[in-house]
């Protein structure tokens, strides 16, 4: 994990470190196994071709978890998450990077708590060389937002 981030040091504006995902199907199938969604879509090319998609689709819950990784990662030990949503708007496939980024929208005392609203995102990178079917770089699939509680310097 990452040094312990606090409220006093961030401002409004600031990028929170980025995570980085590649699903392989392998994946994608043991994220069926857990999470008990088992359409076809996830994991078979035929089926998911066969209902009108270009290829087999990453998870929208797994992008979602992916973003809940990307803020607790970055609130650490100290900090936790009060507030997380997230909306599925587009599709990312297998064999291409899904980059994960917040930004800081705003921070704030209310009862007594340091708290930070960031708008986090997903968004799809560079695609592996393999022919097969992807969305332009910088596409946001994964829009959404947290709020979370820092550890203040001053106590």
């Amino acid at each position: 994990m990452a040094e312990q981030v606090y409220w006093d040091d961030i401002k409004e504006g600031n990028e929170i470190p980025r995570l980085l995902k590649n699903c392989s199907t392998q994946q994608l199938v043991m994220w069926a196994a857990a999470s008990g969604d088992f359409y076809q879509i996830h994991y078979d090319e035929r089926f998911a071709k066969g209902n009108g998609l270009q290829d087999i689709i990453v998870h929208g819950a797994l992008k979602g978890a992916f973003l809940g990784q990307l803020v607790h990662d970055w609130v650490g030990d100290k900090g936790r998450v009060k507030r997380f949503s997230c909306q599925y708007r587009g599709m990312d496939y297998t064999a291409q990077d899904v980059i994960c980024r917040g930004v800081v929208a705003k921070k704030y005392v209310e009862g007594g708590d340091h708290l930070v609203d960031v708008d986090i995102w997903t968004e799809t990178g560079p695609a592996a060389d393999n022919g097969r079917p992807h969305n332009p770089e910088g596409v946001k699939t994964t829009p959404g937002t947290a709020t979370v509680v820092l550890p203040s310097r001053a106590g």
